[in-house]
């Protein structure tokens, strides 16, 4: 028999800026407050902030004016303190059936804060956590906290089987959903390799702009666009003018609405050193562009069929990158192909498939939390 999906679902990620998770959760939300669901979304932005990814009118948003304190430590430690109890505080007064919190830290303190409310929370890692690590206090907060969630949720089994099997309850494995920007039209005018993500260590675009230094010569009327903003900026602005790439590798920042580098994209190329999941692939599969990209942990290959949906190379190789990129860039018969093949298997990743599988989850939890509250009345 098919659970009922709760009435009150609340979803919880520090930020709503423009990283993936908050794309998820922006799509995911969207997606049920369009049917009719009552959504809450509870972040630590400031009230001023304006979220990155367009929200449906109906979903709440609770911005609790608590952002991240690195330094000192007194201060870290007191103000994750005042987060966990403004959670609490919030869980509370909003009385969601299921609470879905989505990263490490945000899944700690909501567990915490949880705690005696009877309201069960969902966790959701969303990054390679094997590349992605956290100090001893963090793990150990870990180590005691996700034992008391409902359910664990990843996108890959790989990155599942970094935590023990105590920290991964009622494990489920659920890919990121695609949503291409409304109303989007392609204004490809030929000869534009994109990239886009964070300017970080992460993302690589060093070894990227390093790839395009090397083949620049044979493909002159190709140029390079790496869209996203970042602590990186300065330094892959340098290693451009140092290789003479000024007129030929931009970085524009980021988009000015969501998604729409697809419109203007003939190429797509990721570097990531490694990925929870790599949103950006499947957006560019979705719009039909080949994909090169670096076989990097975790996504890339559970979206890419090597040679037939995309074209994966060996990871950090710079010269395989080169040559990929030169191979696509310089067969169109080859781009439509790889397009072609990419538009269809990323069908099986759109919205409607992926939400009734957080639902089924969200479902499941909603029961386990109305038999426990029932209980001490039973008693």
């Amino acid at each position: 028999m098919t659970r009922p999906m709760p009435d009150h679902l609340m979803l919880a990620v520090p930020s709503l800026g423009a990283g993936g998770s908050e794309r998820v959760i922006s799509h995911l939300a969207n997606h049920w407050a369009e049917a009719g669901r009552r959504i809450t979304i509870v972040t630590f932005d400031a009230p001023s902030f304006e979220p990155y990814y367009a929200l449906h009118p109906a979903i709440r948003v609770v911005k609790l004016a608590l952002p991240a304190l690195s330094k000192p430590l007194a201060a870290a430690l007191l103000r994750t303190g005042r987060r966990i109890h403004a959670l609490r505080r919030v869980l509370r007064e909003q009385e969601p059936d299921v609470v879905i919190s989505f990263l490490t830290k945000m899944n700690i303190m909501m567990l915490q804060a949880a705690r005696g409310t009877g309201i069960p929370v969902v966790i959701s890692e969303r990054n390679n956590p094997y590349l992605q690590r956290f100090g001893p206090m963090w793990s150990r907060a870990r180590a005691l906290s996700y034992p008391r969630a409902h359910s664990f949720v990843t996108m890959t089994q790989r990155a599942a089987d970094f935590y023990p099997e105590a920290q991964r309850p009622r494990l489920t494995l659920i890919p990121n959903p695609v949503a291409l920007p409304p109303g989007w039209r392609d204004r490809r005018e030929g000869g534009k390799l994109v990239a886009v993500g964070r300017l970080d260590p992460q993302k690589r675009f060093d070894r990227l702009i390093d790839a395009f230094s090397r083949i620049a010569e044979q493909i002159p009327q190709w140029s390079l666009v790496i869209w996203g903003e970042g602590p990186e900026r300065a330094r892959l602005e340098a290693q451009r003018d140092a290789l003479g790439l000024a007129g030929r590798v931009h970085l524009p920042g980021t988009t000015p609405a969501p998604g729409t580098w697809v419109e203007t994209a003939d190429v797509f190329v990721l570097s990531s050193e490694f990925e929870g999941w790599a949103n950006v692939i499947m957006e560019a599969m979705a719009a039909g562009l080949p994909v090169v990209s670096f076989d990097c942990p975790f996504g890339p290959k559970e979206m890419i069929e090597d040679g037939e949906s995309g074209i994966l190379v060996e990871n950090g190789s710079v010269d395989a990158l080169a040559e990929a990129v030169l191979r696509v860039v310089k067969d169109e018969d080859l781009q439509r192909r790889l397009g072609a093949a990419a538009a269809r298997t990323s069908e099986r990743f759109a919205i409607a498939n992926v939400a009734a599988q957080w639902e089924a989850v969200a479902a499941s939890a909603a029961e386990s939390g109305r038999t426990r509250r029932a209980q001490p009345a039973a008693a």
